[in-house]
């Protein structure tokens, strides 16, 4: 307010000088407004007080003090909009960004915080066009360059991913964070051993630095290090004993490589959830109760939380699932924890009745948004893989949760009722290596559709007499063992020559390690080819690379194939495969058993190698295979998609009314008590 010259005309417009007339009244509120000011100063300098120190709760009291005196306070919008976006709150940021944004669009920091509440929703086009906008106000702004990066990487564009990183690297040198996001950027282009020096210089920069000791973890694993994942992994946890994806990531291990045995990794296994929620969240887990009508005149409500709701190996058997369950039968549900969508994730939409997108929302939050959904049966498809939900599990969110399809170990969640498995997959002798109870269905726990779009096979045996054995698989799953035995193989087959292709071998580092490997075996380069996915420009071209094998091998003494063995077996490449003690090493012989090939099963190595021989000296039957195998598995169990779905569906109808019925009997013995 400018108060004017005191003998001047008073600005009312009276025949008075201003100090006859108004001076008193425009005194009086110049030190109102004064004293308004100063108070808002104060309130503000204490909101920031509160807030840097996390006291979060009294931080927004502050603010919203100061917007009932200033509704115009744009730092106050702001920050209480963070304070949103920080508990969760990511709607809400949005919108009190949005305000602060459009009373002073001048602000970086603006655009930067409501492009991560934007993030946090899903809304990565949205969220980079503020990025861009803070840039543009403040180019050298290196956070705004790491978010950017961020919201890059979760559309799954990790090159251009990458240059934001460096950017923000280049800005800021000693920028921790960046080092790590852009060594996870890089692991996933595959660019192993790269990604292993950002994470260590991230780690020089902050020693203590728990998601950089997880993520050399990650990539230690993938280097086949695995002494050095579990100890980065173990730091994680050190860091962070509450580190659910560190800890998920360690029981991933144990599990893909038995590195245990299956005692000792339940016990392991067990302990996640005693690390993870307290112990008054489990016991109140443990007393919730569900009210839900009988099935008789309804729909089964199935709820299937995953983060694989995208092209991945996963969803390549749910989405036949989904499209085969019966909705007179069924009231489908979907529950996405990955915020990237492709066109996968569209075609999976389509096909159920509900979709939620889940990233970012505390697990309390999620399990009282699937108990409002009225959810009968919640299915787990990841286990402890990457963008698990078993929080959600952990805190009981449906009568009765199960865990199907992602993982090839026990979750170790009390609250976890059943593993779906089969007869061969897991068979009785396995029942004490989880801790949930395991349901078998009675036929195969998987369906492959057949892919009628993968060209028809076209082998020729190799004019030298070579006979070419190998895999597809990952190369995590090519175990010390894995490659002795194949060792033995080709020692045993002096014609053969071993083919292994995956992506992970684009990485030099790996591509030395298994020819050092084979050598210290006795197998020198020239009987080795190593290939990468750049060997095949598209899945139609990788399918048809499956001609160059005449035998397929499956990996021992881990986790053997699973959608490799199926698109092997497709392509009409025999396969050999060494049942194991574990469901991870049965899942080939489970599929074998489908397709009516079990003459492929072995149970110890000597057998694998006769196996192998006696298919090599066999020209006729091989190829009599590849002209036949496809019609017969397509026929197959394997292959009846429907029958899975039914099977399933059954399942999932018993498992609900057996928990109905000891709801029943437990609520008639407590009247009976009472009276």
């Amino acid at each position: 307010m400018i108060i004017p010259n005191r003998n001047a005309p008073c600005p009312c417009g009276s025949s008075k000088k201003y100090k006859q007339c108004c001076l008193r009244r425009d005194e009086l509120l110049a030190a109102q407004n004064k004293a308004a000011l100063d108070l808002i100063s104060r309130d503000f300098q204490s909101a920031l007080e509160h807030h840097q120190s996390g006291r979060l709760a009294q931080a927004e009291a502050f603010y919203r003090k100061i917007l009932q005196l200033d509704p115009s306070h744009t730092d106050a919008l702001h920050l209480l909009g963070l304070i949103a976006h920080q508990t969760g709150k990511s709607d809400i940021a949005v919108e009190l960004i949005g305000k602060a944004i459009g009373i002073r669009p001048s602000e970086p920091i603006y655009y930067y915080n409501r492009g991560a509440a934007l993030a946090a929703q899903g809304r990565l086009d949205e969220a980079i066009d503020h990025y861009r906008q803070a840039l543009a106000l403040k180019p050298d702004y290196a956070e705004a360059y790491y978010n950017f990066g961020n919201a890059l990487a979760a559309q799954g564009k990790q090159d251009e991913a990458v240059e934001r990183y460096r950017t923000a690297i280049s800005l800021r040198p000693n920028y921790a964070e960046a080092h790590n996001n852009l060594g996870t950027a890089l692991k996933n282009l595959g660019e192993l051993a790269t990604a292993a020096k950002h994470f260590q210089k991230a780690l020089f920069l902050q020693p203590d630095y728990a998601d950089a000791h997880n993520n050399m973890g990650v990539v230690s694993r993938h280097l086949g290090q695995l002494d050095e994942a579990i100890r980065h992994y173990r730091r994680a946890l050190s860091l962070r004993p509450d580190n659910v994806d560190s800890y998920s990531n360690l029981l991933f291990l144990f599990a893909y490589n038995a590195s245990l045995t299956p005692h000792d990794y339940l016990v392991e296994a067990r302990n996640w959830e005693r690390c993870c929620l307290t112990m008054q969240e489990r016991q109140v887990a443990k007393n919730r109760i569900f009210q839900r009508t009988p099935l008789a005149g309804r729909r089964l409500k199935v709820g299937y939380v995953s983060g694989d709701f995208r092209q991945h190996a996963v969803s390549y058997f749910v989405t036949q699932l989904f499209a085969q369950h019966d909705k007179t039968r069924i009231e489908l549900f979907a529950y996405s924890t990955h915020g990237q969508q492709d066109t996968v994730t569209e075609q999976l939409q389509a096909l159920v009745e509900h979709w939620t997108l889940i990233k970012h929302i505390p697990d309390a939050a999620i399990r009282d948004r699937i108990e409002a959904d009225g959810i009968d049966v919640l299915i787990d498809l990841s286990g402890h893989t990457d963008h698990n939900c078993l929080g959600v599990f952990a805190h009981r969110a449906a009568p009765v949760q199960a865990h199907y399809l992602g993982f090839m170990a026990s979750t170790g969640l009390t609250e976890m009722d059943y593993w779906i498995g089969d007869k061969t997959l897991t068979p009785t002798e396995t029942d004490n290596h989880f801790s949930e109870q395991v349901w078998r269905l009675p036929r195969v726990w998987v369906s492959y559709e057949g892919k009628i779009d993968a060209p028809l096979p076209d082998w020729q045996p190799s004019q030298d007499g070579t006979i070419w054995v190998g895999s597809f698989n990952n190369l995590g799953k090519l175990t010390p063992a894995t490659l002795a035995l194949w060792a033995h193989v080709l020692h045993a087959l002096p014609e053969g020559k071993l083919l292994l292709k995956t992506k992970e071998l684009a990485d030099t580092y790996n591509r030395q390690r298994i020819l050092d490997v084979m050598a210290n075996h006795g197998i020198t380069s020239e009987r080795i080819e190593l290939q990468d996915s750049n060997a095949t420009p598209d899945w139609a071209a990788h399918m048809a690379y499956y001609n160059r094998l005449d035998i397929a091998l499956d990996p021992v003494g881990g986790i053997g194939g699973g959608t490799t063995t199926c698109d092997t077996l497709w392509m009409g490449v025999p396969i050999i495969t060494l049942e194991g003690d574990r469901m991870a090493s049965r899942i080939t012989a489970t599929i074998l058993n489908a397709i009516d090939h079990k003459e492929w099963i072995v149970h110890s190595e000597a057998e694998y190698i006769a196996k192998v021989i006696a298919l090599a000296r066999n020209f006729a039957q091989r190829k009599t295979l590849r002209f036949t195998q496809r019609e017969q598995m397509a026929k197959s169990q394997m292959c009846n998609a429907h029958h899975l779905a039914m099977s399933l569906e059954n399942a999932y109808s018993e498992m609900f009314e057996r928990w109905h019925n000891n709801q029943e009997q437990n609520s008639c013995a407590i009247s009976q008590v009472k009276m």
